[in-house]
């Protein structure tokens, strides 16, 4: 995966991402989750997050409490003390890491806590979920992070950019 060669062109194509997006939100709510469906079970048929992990490497999941206190026990820590050692605040009041890379990618790009990971991680990207019309916006900015979600929207914007 060239990530710099990545981030250079989804940069450039963010502009017409956001107005792909506004046609998007158009679309019946059921024919665009199809649609995502779709065209996330095709990206992720070529694309290994394995080999990328720049959704670790560059931006945090956030911890609900329950994440909090499963990895607090992963730890045998109190969940207070996993706060203060990995977790701060951001400016949506959210529990996010301290730093990137996350700490728990190990040097082979996989999860340390790959079974109790927060759902946020689970779920990433979301493009394979109902109601897609309610993270459009969520789903732009990870066009930035993913290359599967950029590789969807190039995709999607074949039927809908025109």
């Amino acid at each position: 995966m060239d990530l710099k060669n990545f981030n250079k062109e989804s940069k450039s194509e963010y502009s017409s991402n956001q107005k792909l997006k506004a046609r998007l939100k158009k679309v019946k709510p059921k024919v665009l989750d199809e649609k995502f469906e779709e065209l996330h079970q095709e990206a992720f048929r070529e694309i290994d997050c394995l080999d990328c992990a720049n959704c670790c490497k560059t931006t945090s999941p956030i911890f609900l409490n329950t994440d909090i206190d499963r990895l607090a026990r992963v730890f045998r820590m109190k969940s207070s003390a996993f706060i203060d050692e990995y977790l701060h605040r951001d400016e949506d009041g959210d529990f996010v890491l301290n730093s990137s890379p996350c700490t728990f990618l190990g040097a082979d790009n996989k999860c340390l806590v790959y079974e109790d990971r927060p759902k946020a991680c689970r779920e990433y990207p979301h493009t394979d979920r109902k109601k897609m019309h309610g993270i459009l916006d969520l789903s732009l900015k990870n066009t930035l992070v993913c290359p599967a979600v950029f590789k969807i929207f190039q995709q999607i914007g074949k039927d809908y950019r025109k």
